[in-house]
């Protein structure tokens, strides 16, 4: 029964992955009259079900963009490109589709890894990178990183607000003191990000940090958790992805260590992450990257109207609305209106390069009354981005697994900035010394 259904899990997998593919191409072969959108995606390898999700998310979006008429009138197309998750097959996707149909409007990789490796490129390439809640965190300082935009909050945005949510449930930060945290994260350019800003919260508020790095892809968990019940730490902030996430859980539930006392990061609170624990993952906290699972949101009514109802659909049905799927298509829809923002400075109706869509992202406005005409109303705050700020939101919330969905517990967070920006700062410093990098001018942030 068990290869029975293996098989027809490997068969639906690859008819999805097959249709996805057969959809990208049509639509990659349009002229270059259209905006091109390369779609990096890993619909195979260990992380393939979270991918897949963010993706279907993504391509749904820029097709309910086509179905509203495009980009004031001007059509998008997309082709997709297997990473496997792996950076050096980031690299060759991003180099086998920045120039093709008229040239790469935007390009978001979903990989830390594939950030950093591109981020150089991209400045050559004139591409933008748009990074929604991942990437590099010193990225934020659009002075040193003319050409990434992490979107809506980066890692060091996380971290800080774990730990404000955890100082909340103490009864206040200063209840931190003496109390101990295990970072438990996965060893790569990802999860090491936030090891920073844990620091230096544990300095300001006098808490053990423990760090437990996870190897790829995170499924080999028993020794950290032998550490974990051995020292008893008071919470477990977990960073995973795809598999990791799920192992985590698993073993916590072994373990005997209460969900209750496990925090997330937005990575790690996918409905993916816990369906099969179940009930045995009751209690488990997640950050929201803005936004959690919308299945009844507005946008989300107009893509099963005017894309699935359609034949249209690029994955299950079932799955539109999710955590990951909503994911894709905002990431989609910052790609889109850093798009719509260059048209009202170079042409309205126009095609945009990937510079003039640059100028676009630094100059986002998504006010909520934006927001709401996209059908975004309840889903996510307002961004706004400038020359020096390439981040334009820093806020999150908690949402908590009941059993069978995940359910919003607290109100909106919002990071620290007196602790993030000095650190942002230098360490876009420190960056920009070590690529002789000079910052950017006044005269410069107009271009």
């Amino acid at each position: 029964m068990k290869a029975r259904n293996a098989f027809v899990g490997l068969a639906i997998a690859t008819a999805g992955v097959l249709g996805s593919l057969c959809s990208s191409a049509l639509y990659a072969q349009q002229p270059s009259n259209e905006q091109f959108f390369p779609v990096l995606v890993y619909r195979t390898g260990a992380y393939a079900p979270n991918g897949s999700q963010w993706a279907n998310g993504y391509l749904d979006y820029l097709k309910l963009t086509n179905a509203r008429g495009g980009i004031n009138g001007v059509k998008v197309s997309f082709e997709e490109c297997e990473t496997a998750y792996a950076t050096d097959r980031g690299i060759e996707c991003y180099e086998r589709l920045k120039n093709k149909n008229g040239g790469a409007t935007v390009i978001q990789p979903l990989s830390t890894g594939v950030t950093f490796a591109v981020t150089e490129k991209a400045d050559v390439d004139k591409i933008p990178i748009v990074t929604f809640g991942y990437g590099r965190s010193e990225s934020a300082d659009g002075g040193v990183f003319k050409w990434n935009f992490p979107l809506g909050g980066n890692y060091w945005v996380a971290a800080d607000i774990q730990i404000q949510h955890i100082g909340k449930m103490e009864g206040g930060l200063d209840k931190l003191k003496g109390k101990k945290i295990a970072f438990l994260y996965h060893d790569s350019p990802y999860g090491k990000e936030g090891i920073p800003l844990f620091q230096e919260r544990a300095r300001r508020h006098g808490f053990d940090l423990m760090l437990l790095p996870v190897a790829h892809p995170g499924v080999e968990q028993r020794s950290v958790w032998l550490q974990v019940r051995r020292d008893r730490p008071d919470y477990v902030i977990l960073w995973g992805w795809g598999i990791m996430n799920t192992a985590a859980i698993k073993e916590a539930i072994a373990t005997g260590y209460p969900r209750e006392r496990m925090l997330g990061i937005w990575w790690s609170g996918s409905e993916l992450d816990v369906a099969d624990a179940g009930q045995g993952a009751k209690g488990y906290n997640a950050l929201t990257l803005q936004h959690g699972a919308h299945p009844d949101s507005k946008v989300i009514q107009e893509v099963i109207r005017e894309v699935y109802d359609k034949g249209q659909g690029t994955g299950p049905r079932s799955d539109v609305g999710s955590v990951l799927h909503m994911r894709g298509l905002i990431s989609a829809m910052l790609g889109i209106e850093g798009v719509r923002a260059a048209q009202e400075r170079f042409g309205v109706g126009k095609v945009m390069t990937g510079e003039q869509t640059r100028w676009g992202l630094e100059n986002l406005n998504l006010t909520q009354a934006k927001l709401d005409a996209l059908g975004f109303s309840g889903v996510m705050q307002p961004i706004k981005t400038s020359c020096d700020d390439h981040m334009g939101g820093a806020s999150a919330r908690v949402h908590t697994w009941d059993g069978s969905k995940f359910v919003l517990t607290s109100d909106w967070y919002q990071a620290d900035m007196t602790i993030l920006s000095p650190m942002i700062r230098s360490a876009a410093d420190s960056y920009a010394t070590e690529k002789k990098i000079q910052r950017r001018t006044p005269a410069d942030c107009q271009n």
